[in-house]
């Protein structure tokens, strides 16, 4: 199994934003899986069907859709398609973190 290295943000801030304040644990979850695939990166682009998602993570398909529009709303996430019917692509966007100068 691979390793994954959570940013702290994620863990103590993004985590109580989404899920306790927003009251939106999907789209928490959403996150960690998109940051997953991404490995955190903002330059790598994730295509990932909503129903793959969905089945990834254990929730709905609606629900899933549901905090796409919630992370791309909250600018956590880019969505792109090529197409009006393609697989979306997602990229994560950890705007939390400065350049280092």
């Amino acid at each position: 199994m691979a390793h994954l290295e959570l940013d702290p943000y994620i863990v103590f801030t993004l985590m109580r934003d989404l899920v306790g304040h927003d009251k939106r644990p999907s789209a928490f979850l959403v996150f960690i899986y998109l940051w997953s695939l991404a490995r955190g990166s903002p330059q790598t682009r994730v295509s990932v069907s909503y129903q793959d998602l969905a089945d990834a993570i254990g929730i709905s398909k609606s629900a899933a859709q549901s905090a796409i529009y919630h992370l791309t709303e909250r600018r956590f996430i880019k969505v792109s398609l090529k197409h009006g019917t393609a697989i979306p692509e997602y990229a994560v966007n950890p705007s939390w973190r400065r350049p280092k100068v």
